[in-house]
């Protein structure tokens, strides 16, 4: 005897928001079929998490199925499970049978409401080594007319453009689920532009990383090079601190000033290692014996304290060069630190008495730095025509506390990573770099500091061709595709240097070595999905 139900109901989370959840529970006298019972809920597909689900989800919310342990069900809300939560294809094959009854208008188990497309973990057993089998309703207004059915299989990685299916086969797969109808072809192919480094035949892993995505019509050939004609999109993730980046040293100071910033809120300052071997109290001494003209360049002496005491001694030295008049330096108009207040005093021969006790050194010495980090962004993204003081503002703002203040310096020092990146190692031309900073500012006025953050920028291929042309991409698909609308289907080969999928174990998961190398036989995990619609008679 089986007994099956299946509910519908809704989950609220913090923000309000409202979304459909399917639960399935199957008993059976059989003890094979017992372990049904579940509970799977993915709120949306991860992005780079699981490539395969992006491409196929289009980034909404799934559901996602997995065995369950005894009759305990499972709430999933990530895709990092045990192989222990795989099923085998005939067990998948009865679960989305079941959510394809809950959905059916003509069975007694129709509810009226659409469930979310639901995805079943396989442990690519079969023969075909299938990972997935995925379901979708297909619908007309909110009613119910159809459902696709997807199934995902894999092979391990294999080398040699003789053992990838050809064009021809590709289209075959099409036409045997969807004989009549007239198809299209799109190309898709992903190619590293900057990453890691070798270095006396020593690869250098490096955090930042540049890829272009190409998409183009009507593919000739599998693993073609895309045309000029295809449209490029840049992935851009820069993670400060690169040392290969022209920003390097304004990157120091930054850290620098993040450090003095968390002494104040903790009392607890992590120096940083001092480039200068000679203290910060003898630099200090030696600049303003020197010919001392900006202000600014104080900060890049106190980059050698490693104390409290370092900054008090220094700050002692610089008043009282202030107080006797034996320095007069230039300070920005718009500067409004303390020790600015100081230099305006000493321009009149009155200077207030500082004291210079418990953390106030470390806020007058912060608020110096910020100060001085200000006036070189601006130098820069100003010289170079990127934007206008009005852009940036919110960045620049002195009328938010001072950790705050530092937040935003942050970003703008990450935006400036990301700009001389595409500069330096891509020579992208001023139009395509306005149109960068522009996103990278309007980003950041709105979301946190994310190093990890893909920024996207549309380029003409032209622009980026040399780098790619003569090398292997790390990811390269084909789709053909009949119908349109929601009835629309795809079959999808992808080739790719590392598995889609990522809850079965490829005894030949290795790092592909061959790509954007120079050699002419690759090696690629291939990845294949087919779909096929049933419309509810």
């Amino acid at each position: 005897m089986l007994l099956l139900f299946v509910f519908c109901r809704s989950l609220h989370d913090q923000t309000g928001n409202t979304s459909c959840l399917i639960e399935v529970i199957a008993l059976s006298t059989h003890e094979t079929f017992a372990p049904f019972c579940m509970i799977s809920y993915i709120s949306k597909v991860h992005g780079e998490e699981n490539a395969l689900l992006t491409m196929l989800s289009s980034n909404q919310a799934i559901l996602i199925c997995q065995k369950a342990v005894g009759f305990c069900y499972i709430l999933v809300i990530h895709f990092q499970l045990e192989c222990s939560a795989l099923l085998s294809v005939e067990h998948a094959i009865r679960l989305v049978s079941f959510y394809t009854l809950a959905q059916n208008p003509r069975m007694a188990l129709g509810d009226d409401r659409t469930l979310l497309p639901l995805w079943v973990h396989c442990d690519m057993l079969d023969p075909a080594g299938t990972t997935w089998l995925g379901a979708e309703m297909v619908c007309t207004g909110s009613k119910a007319t159809g459902i696709k059915l997807y199934s995902v299989t894999c092979k391990g990685s294999t080398v040699g453009k003789k053992s990838f299916m050809t064009l021809e086969d590709v289209k075959k797969e099409h036409r045997k689920r969807h004989p009549s109808a007239p198809v299209a072809l799109k190309g898709t192919a992903r190619y590293n532009l900057f990453d890691s480094t070798v270095v006396e035949n020593t690869t250098i892993k490096s955090q930042s990383s540049v890829t272009v995505d190409l998409k183009w019509n009507d593919v000739g050939r599998i693993l073609e090079t895309p045309p000029m004609s295809s449209t490029a999109t840049l992935n851009i993730k820069v993670a400060s601190g690169d040392m290969r980046n022209p920003m390097f040293e304004l990157y120091r100071e930054i850290e620098f000033l993040q450090s003095l910033a968390d002494g104040l809120r903790t009392e607890e300052i992590n120096w940083l290692e001092p480039v200068e071997t000679t203290s910060a109290v003898n630099l200090t001494k030696a600049y303003l014996e020197g010919d001392w003209l900006y202000f600014s360049s104080l900060l890049i002496v106190f980059e050698g304290v490693t104390s409290y005491q370092d900054i008090g001694d220094s700050l002692k030295l610089v008043i009282d060069a202030f107080r006797y008049g034996s320095i007069k330096p230039w300070i920005h108009r718009d500067s409004n630190s303390s020790l600015s207040k100081l230099v305006l005093q000493s321009y009149h021969q009155k200077i207030d008495n500082v004291h210079l006790s418990g953390m106030t050194p470390v806020q007058m010495l912060l608020e110096m730095g910020l100060d001085k980090m200000r006036k070189d962004y601006i130098n820069y993204l100003i010289a170079e025509e990127l934007t206008t003081l009005n852009h940036l503002h919110y960045f620049l703002s002195t009328d938010v506390d001072i950790q705050e203040q530092v937040v935003r310096l942050r970003k703008l020092h990450h935006l400036l990573e990301i700009i001389v990146t595409c500069t330096t190692f891509l020579g992208l031309p001023y139009h395509s770099l306005f149109q960068l900073t522009q996103s990278c500012l309007q980003h950041y006025k709105t979301n946190p500091y994310n190093e990890s953050y893909n920024f996207e920028l549309p380029v003409k291929p032209a622009l980026i061709s040399h780098f790619y042309q003569k090398e292997l991409p790390v990811m390269w698909g084909v789709e053909v595709s009949s119908g349109h609308g929601p009835r629309e289907v795809r079959t999808l080969l992808q080739l790719s240097d590392r598995p889609l999928v990522d809850h079965v174990v490829f005894e030949t998961d290795y790092q592909n070595e061959t790509v954007n190398g120079a050699s002419e036989d690759p090696a690629y995990f291939s990845t294949l999905v087919c779909c096929s619609l049933n419309s509810f008679a």
